[in-house]
């Protein structure tokens, strides 16, 4: 079968690699027919590695992915050939002292599918076990369906947040979390949204996600903007979704008195400056976003149902046989690109 490698930084080949064994019981084998790429999977491409954790060459990357069943091991019920299927790529142990409390999403053992060790999905055939297989209707597309897992990450930052109805938000940041983390505040009754971003394709995408007021970073300071708009009170709760030290400071600084900050981008220098402070005098709490934690159901039901504005987001798809250029499509922001989407035949 056809896989894509990452072999060095910048370097991605497609390339036979072996097909995966029957499934063994408790297992299912599915075809992966489409596949998200992640801020993640870029960390990885352009810097060989996501902050203190390095890539190990080659890996194959890719961990938003949905298909279809092909076989089901022995013991498994209820997932036939042809289904089509969300598919979830951490592997939880489900006895440590995290697990047993519902915070599988920290878990001592877990196994995430495109991390070093552990081959990700931007391959055409893999074994998972069967409560990583999700049934989707055949009403919602493959392109559509790879955002579960990134929604499932906005939505745990929404619960991380606690965002009541009439509150309001700045999210830093519209690319792909950004924007779903625009339209989950949405959906939760947010009373005004702040979307910064420096590219204006992406703010374009913010107004349509959901967004009332879209900022650009390189034309004025987000922080004053955001301030004068609320009178100097700040917003309740701020998001930072670009993984950059100064949106991350722009949050802080942009919060209310005792509002709330969430982190969900990753930064890519191992110590990141923070204007502590301010953070202090205004007793602001601050919350770290680990993945999605038990969301995952509640996404895929958001997405079925279209119960918010997420399938604008994806603006490409390429096969997999064009990765490659898919990668440097993203990297340097061409053609209007909010997500882009890997698809398989």
């Amino acid at each position: 079968m056809l896989a894509a490698e990452l072999v060095g930084v910048r370097k991605l080949r497609v390339a036979e690699i072996s097909n995966p064994p029957d499934p063994g019981p408790g297992e299912v084998q599915v075809r992966v027919r489409a596949v998200g790429i992640c801020g993640s999977d870029l960390h990885c491409y352009w810097e060989g590695g996501i902050g203190d954790t390095p890539c190990i060459f080659p890996m194959v990357l890719g961990h938003e992915p949905a298909g279809e069943v092909l076989r089901a091991g022995a013991g498994v019920t209820g997932l036939e050939p042809g289904m089509a299927a969300a598919l979830e790529p951490a592997i939880y142990c489900g006895r440590c002292e995290y697990c047993l409390a519902g915070r599988q999403n920290v878990c001592e053992r877990i196994r995430f599918l495109s991390n070093p060790g552990e081959p990700g999905f931007f391959r055409e055939v893999i074994n998972l076990p069967a409560a990583n297989v999700t049934p989707l209707p055949r009403t919602i597309s493959m392109e559509e369906a790879v955002l579960h897992e990134p929604l499932a990450v906005a939505l745990n930052a929404m619960r991380l947040a606690d965002l009541r109805p009439g509150e309001t938000a700045a999210v830093f940041g519209a690319g792909p979390i950004g924007l779903l983390t625009m339209a989950a505040a949405r959906l939760c009754g947010a009373g005004r949204i702040y979307a910064v971003d420096r590219i204006p394709a992406r703010l374009e995408l913010a107004r349509q996600v959901g967004a009332d007021c879209a900022i650009d970073f390189s034309a004025v300071p987000p922080d004053k903007a955001i301030l004068a708009e609320t009178s100097g009170r700040g917003v309740d709760v701020a998001f930072e979704a670009a993984g950059k030290a100064e949106a991350i400071n722009h949050c802080l600084r942009v919060a209310r008195n005792a509002g709330r900050v969430v982190l969900i981008g990753i930064p890519a220098e191992l110590s990141v400056p923070v204007e502590f402070h301010g953070m202090r005098r205004k007793e602001l709490a601050l919350f770290n976003v680990r993945r999605q934690n038990r969301n995952a159901a509640a996404a895929i039901w958001l997405l079925v149902e279209r119960r918010l504005r997420a399938g604008e987001i994806v603006t490409h798809t390429r096969p997999l046989e064009s990765i490659a250029a898919a990668f440097q499509l993203l990297e340097n922001y061409d053609d209007g690109v909010g997500k882009a989407v890997i698809t398989m035949k």
